[in-house]
């Protein structure tokens, strides 16, 4: 029997940690085969590509072009390593962002064209889609000081980028996610974790993804 993957999805600081840390809590102790991997990272050679993209010292220079190819790399290599065995053998995923986040942060954010971003997505992940994905929704200015201020002493590459640039990830998160109702459930990120968590199990429950064996 196929597992399932659930994603999250959001802009900086918008509690994805919080939430995935409580859903992977609630399914081990139900005894669930559960495996959290993250983005970019997850494997031995994500978790180098990771560092490269966010804290190199030579990333200043990175193009947008190099960005959006490396964050596919790493997510071509946990797909095939990580994401689709764990799938395969029955297991749930539960990923810390997944191809949605190249859609909007190098396509709509850093303005390369929506075709080419797409056509690279489905190369690096191939059929694997997430079959469910909650989009934590927040203000950009709220979401970017509570990122900068968990990371006062080392700020990573994209938390460096302008407000502005916050503002359209997180519209283009929202477009995202009203194409496809289907697989996103948005969630207002300014609610209290234990609400949050709630309206996650369930979103889970009601559609077939909950404590069923």
């Amino acid at each position: 029997m196929a597992g399932f993957f659930v994603s999250f999805e959001g802009g900086e600081g918008c509690g994805k940690s919080t939430q995935i840390s409580l859903l992977m809590a609630h399914w081990q102790a139900a005894g669930r085969r559960v495996r959290q991997v993250r983005e970019p990272g997850g494997t031995a050679i994500g978790e180098v590509i990771r560092h490269l993209l966010k804290y190199h010292p030579e990333n200043g220079a990175m193009t947008r072009e190099a960005e959006l190819l490396l964050f596919a790399a790493s997510r071509a290599q946990l797909v095939r390593e990580k994401i689709a065995p764990f799938l395969a053998g029955g297991g749930i995923v539960v990923a810390d962002r997944f191809l949605d986040s190249t859609t909007v942060y190098q396509g709509s954010g850093r303005e390369l064209p929506a075709d080419q971003v797409a056509a690279i997505n489905d190369f690096a992940a191939g059929t694997c889609r997430p079959d469910v994905t909650f989009l934590l929704d927040l203000d950009a200015v709220t979401g970017l000081a509570r990122a900068r201020a968990r990371h006062a002493s080392r700020h990573d590459r994209m938390e460096q980028a302008e407000e502005a640039f916050y503002h359209t990830v997180r519209q283009a998160y929202l477009d995202l996610a009203a194409r496809e109702p289907q697989r996103f459930c948005v969630l207002d990120a300014a609610q209290p974790p234990e609400t949050l968590h709630s309206r996650i199990l369930e979103t889970l429950n009601s559609r077939g993804y909950g404590l069923c064996s």
